[in-house]
Formats: C-alpha cells, structure tokens, sequence
C-alpha cells in the first residue's frame, strides 16, 4: 500500500507540474493571478471557519487554541490576496527565484536517484541522470535571470515545468517498471 501511495503521489505531482507549466506558457498572468485570488478566497473562508470555530468552543478551549487569532489573520491574508495580487506579481521574479532555488534542491536529489538506480543496476539510470542534469541547468539559468522581461521568466519557467514534469513522468514509470511492477497500480 505504501509503494501504491507513493506512486500515486509522483504520478500527481508530476501531472501538477505538466498542467502549471502548460498554463503558464498559455497566460502567465492570468494564471498566476488566478492561483493568488484563488489562494486568497481560501484563505478568507479558511479563516471564517477558525473564527467561527472559535466562537462556538468552549472558553478553556478558545482560549489555547487561538483560533480567532489565527482566523483574523488568515482573513486578513486573504484579502491582501484577492484586493492587491498585483503585488504578488511585481514580486513574482523574487519568487521565481525562491521556486528555482527549490529546484535546484530537487535536482540534487535527482543525482542521487540515478547514481541509486546505478547501485541498484537498473540500466534505466541514464534517464534519472539526465533529469537531473536537465533540472539543474534550468534551475542555475533561473537563478542567473538573464531574460529581457519578466514575461520571458514565467515562460521560461513554464516551459522548465512542462520539462520537468515529462521527465520526472518517465523517470518514475522506467523506476516501477525495473522493479517489475505496473507503474501506479496497487
């Protein structure tokens, strides 16, 4: 069950990214807008319910949990949200960055999966390998920002996602299937 799980897992993540980066590379701004008031409705109902929860627990208990306080703060964010998600925007090369520092992250982990699959003698390793390569080069071009506008950024990143994506998509399915199991079947 827990192999099952963590093949579900993958294969969805891997599937998160293909559609982020595809919508990214159709409309960037209107998808990131999208995702930031969509975050911000959430938020807002989020805490609604904190508050309310709040105001229906018993005294004692309303009072450990600060449930109000984290409701007018999750409000609070949430708004900032939906009214100024032009803001999130203008910061969207600083975040950029932060995203890319995370792939960075993954790409080195990516070499230890090939050189895993390596000592494991799964002969499927170039692939892992060139995952990694691909996902660190992206991600140090990123961080290096040599684009013209910040449009570029995003479909660059997007276009990095897609990427990503397919490979880590094949990477997983090469993986299941050397160990003779169908990739994401209980």
């Amino acid at each position: 069950m827990k192999s099952f799980k963590e093949s579900a897992t993958a294969f969805v993540l891997c599937i998160v990214e293909l559609i982020t980066g595809i919508l990214l590379l159709l409309d960037p701004i209107r998808f990131t807008s999208t995702v930031i008031i969509g975050t911000g409705i959430v938020l807002i109902v989020l805490g609604l319910v904190q508050a309310g929860t709040y105001f229906r627990t018993d005294a004692e208990t309303a009072a450990l949990g600060q449930l109000l306080t984290k409701g007018l703060i999750s409000v609070l964010a949430g708004v900032f949200c939906v009214m100024q998600w032009e803001w999130f925007l203008a910061a969207f090369p600083a975040l950029t960055i932060v995203y890319e520092a995370l792939i960075l992250i993954t790409g080195i982990s990516k070499i230890q999966l090939s050189i895993d699959m390596i000592r494991l003698k799964n002969s499927r390793w170039s692939w892992a390998a060139v995952n990694a390569v691909l996902t660190l080069i992206c991600a140090i071009v990123v961080l290096c920002n040599p684009f013209a506008s910040t449009e570029v950024l995003w479909l660059f990143t997007g276009a990095v996602l897609v990427g990503v994506g397919i490979f880590d998509l094949v990477v997983a399915i090469l993986r299941k299937k050397a160990k003779g199991e169908e990739p994401y079947e209980a």
